[in-house]
């Protein structure tokens, strides 16, 4: 399962739970800042959080308009164990972007 989530996004969030003003530069930087957001267990309600396997981070550029105006986004994609139902994953996503959408 994936999610896109803005780079501004994901700086904003660091900065909130951690007091950490990161730059994202790529997505191993975007990897790196949402293991940040995720040892904060306590954000995430359920023991959805515990069926996740792996993280992995693309990085892709929206074009608005014109090739200078863009965002920067990355996908998500959220690797869960093999015995997690498709409500477990559901949860666990629908935190996130709740979580995401705070900022």
């Amino acid at each position: 399962m994936k999610i896109k989530v803005e780079k501004d996004k994901i700086i904003q969030a660091v900065k909130k739970t951690e007091g950490i003003e990161l730059v994202l530069n790529d997505a191993a930087d975007a990897k790196e800042a949402l293991d940040f957001i995720l040892r904060r267990t306590e954000l995430f309600e359920g023991d959805h959080y515990q069926k996740l396997k792996d993280l992995t981070v693309t990085s892709v550029q929206e074009y608005k308009t014109s090739a200078v105006d863009y965002t920067v986004q990355f996908v998500l994609e959220f690797i869960f164990e093999d015995d997690a139902t498709l409500d477990q994953k559901a949860g666990f996503i629908k935190d996130m972007q709740r979580f995401f959408n705070k900022f």
